[in-house]
């Protein structure tokens, strides 16, 4: 992850390429201007610098366009990968450069982020503007988990990231199979479709196992939340040392065999042309897989594919999501234009405009709100997926952990999880060895 990112587009680059020329990009409609940027020009001549990741490379430009109009500020939007903002944040932060305003930050690493100095604390911002933000309207476990550290906010919500389960109907109707609701039919869909077609270049899954901890620890979150386990115990100490994180790790392991080659050189951006080519018969991936299979630019499976809930796993039988990835927006304490950057935070997280992004192929962007969670428009737009998040799904997902250490815990699991799928390590010596590194750095850290 360390090339140019021009060498690093996600495959969709062509579809993107034909929307941005093509004009598909909606600007912002009027009902979306706040009474906070109902001043035209006000800041004409000012100019921001946005940290993307990758993935919102589209939400970005539509972003910058629509705060130009709507207040005169340029904005220049910088896309990273989705393993490199926050280092590239702190980087910038640490060296006293300055350079960018507000930073599209993965949630696990707020707490990082905070204690470093690197984004700003909005608490007070929020409760100025809540009748602006109206917080109450964001879904309360994204809120919290996405922006909350020791009391205190430090940004506003703006992906709402978790998975389901999405299948291709024409193979599975081609073999007699049906949506699997345990991972054990997931397995075995997978060993069916891939011994009758991988010759045809066609595999019965796409497992992200790529050693990235956005990558690989969400594949592992599902099968976890599946089986029923958890990252944490109550009391913050490692849950590692269960059964389930072991099962989980070993159903993983299981679907190796049948996936597109290979899981550990699998990332969001070879999983999701797989998919969509009609090269891959089963997926767990964000929930906005939905808009792009129905789209006709990137897609050949138009009509062709079903979604359902993540699968679950031994003696657990009651489906639960897991917060995989999911951003917010942040002001960096090294920006000139904290003014700005709060207006512009305010606009891309706010109701109306969320409802813009959640129907916008290409977006990246999945719910964090209320209203656009149960808004006619996103269930127009994604009438498979809205029901199965509507439900209560995202108040009670799995989040993974978000204090200070978080990001050495996950590069921690990581490197097992890597071992694993490379075949170093069996599941439970490295489930064992995992809830060893998490034990001492969460005493250590204590």
């Amino acid at each position: 992850m360390s090339k140019p990112i021009i060498n690093q587009s996600y495959r969709r680059r062509t579809v993107l390429k034909t929307m941005l020329a093509s004009g598909a990009l909606p600007l912002l409609s009027s009902g979306v201007v706040s009474s906070a940027l109902a001043g035209g020009n006000r800041f004409a001549g000012r100019t921001l610098n946005l940290l993307i990741i990758q993935p919102h490379v589209v939400t970005g430009k539509k972003i910058a366009e629509d705060f130009e109009k709507l207040t005169g500020a340029k904005v220049n939007v910088t896309a990273v990968p989705y393993d490199q903002v926050s280092l590239k944040a702190t980087l910038d932060f640490q060296s006293g450069a300055g350079e960018f305003d507000v930073i599209d930050y993965f949630y696990t690493y707020k707490g990082q982020l905070a204690e470093d100095g690197v984004i700003e604390d909005v608490t007070d911002l929020i409760e100025k503007d809540k009748a602006e933000i109206q917080p109450d309207d964001f879904i309360q476990t994204i809120y919290d988990q996405y922006t909350l550290h020791d009391g205190r906010r430090y940004g506003l919500p703006y992906d709402g990231d978790s998975h389901l389960l999405f299948y291709n109907k024409e193979l599975f109707d081609r073999y007699g199979l049906k949506p699997p609701t345990t991972w054990d039919e997931y397995n075995e869909n997978a060993k069916i479709i891939t011994e009758a077609e991988s010759r045809n270049g066609i595999y019965g899954a796409a497992v992200l196992g790529a050693k990235i901890p956005v990558i690989i620890l969400s594949t592992y979150a599902n099968r976890l939340t599946g089986f029923g386990g958890n990252f944490l115990k109550a009391d913050g100490t490692s849950a590692l040392d269960s059964a389930e994180a072991v099962e989980a790790l070993k159903s993983l392991l299981a679907s190796a065999p049948h996936a597109l080659p290979t899981p550990l050189e699998t990332r969001f951006e070879e999983g999701l042309p797989a998919f969509l080519s009609g090269k891959a018969a089963q997926i767990d991936f964000w929930t906005d897989l939905g808009g792009y299979a129905q789209d006709p630019k990137g897609s050949k499976i138009v009509d062709k594919w079903g979604v359902t809930r993540i699968p679950v796993g031994g003696a657990n039988k009651t489906p639960r999501l897991a917060f995989n990835a999911g951003f917010g927006f942040a002001i960096t304490s090294g920006s000139k234009n904290k003014d700005v950057a709060w207006e512009l935070i305010k606009l891309a997280t706010s109701k109306d405009y969320h409802e813009q992004l959640l129907t916008l192929t290409g977006s990246g962007i999945d719910p964090d709100r209320h209203s656009g969670l149960n808004s006619e428009k996103f269930k127009a737009f994604q009438p498979l997926v809205q029901p199965l998040l509507s439900d209560g799904a995202l108040e009670n997902s799995l989040a993974w952990p978000t204090a200070v250490y978080a990001p050495k815990l996950e590069n921690a699991l990581t490197d097992e999880l890597a071992l694993a799928l490379a075949g170093t390590k069996n599941a439970e010596q490295a489930i064992a060895d995992a809830h060893k590194a998490w034990t001492t750095i969460i005493e250590a850290n204590g």
